[in-house]
């Protein structure tokens, strides 16, 4: 029989190999090759950007505002089971649903909008 600390070390064993096959999986996917003449583009591919996830979205006057309190409920204009709203800095890319990666949160990406409809809502 095993002890409470040989568990728990079993455990983290386990979860760790778990994120690391998960790890090897994303490295192992395919990077988008940079032709030689956007070789520039290769400056940026390590600046930081906020990936945003919308559940919803609720509009309500102030005076519900302050009358919320824990246990509240808010209902959202999205319906149960749509997709969500991927957003990178503000920009909306992709629709995905939640799924659960290793006891954390995560997004399958189910429609990704093509980089030639982001920049022409940009404009």
């Amino acid at each position: 029989m095993s002890t409470p600390e040989e568990l728990i070390a079993q455990q983290m064993l386990e979860q760790n190999e778990k994120e690391q096959a998960a790890m090897a999986a994303a490295a192992a996917m395919p990077m988008p090759a940079i032709a030689a003449n956007d070789a520039k583009l290769e400056v940026i591919l390590d600046v930081p950007v906020t990936l945003t996830l919308e559940v919803g979205r609720a509009r309500l006057p102030i005076r519900s505002l302050l009358q919320l309190a824990q246990g509240s409920v808010v209902e959202l204009e999205r319906a149960a089971g749509d997709p969500l709203d991927v957003y990178v800095n503000g920009t909306l890319i992709a629709h995905g649903e939640v799924v659960v990666v290793n006891d954390k949160f995560g997004i399958r990406l189910t429609d990704v909008i093509s980089p030639a409809e982001r920049i022409r809502k940009l404009k």
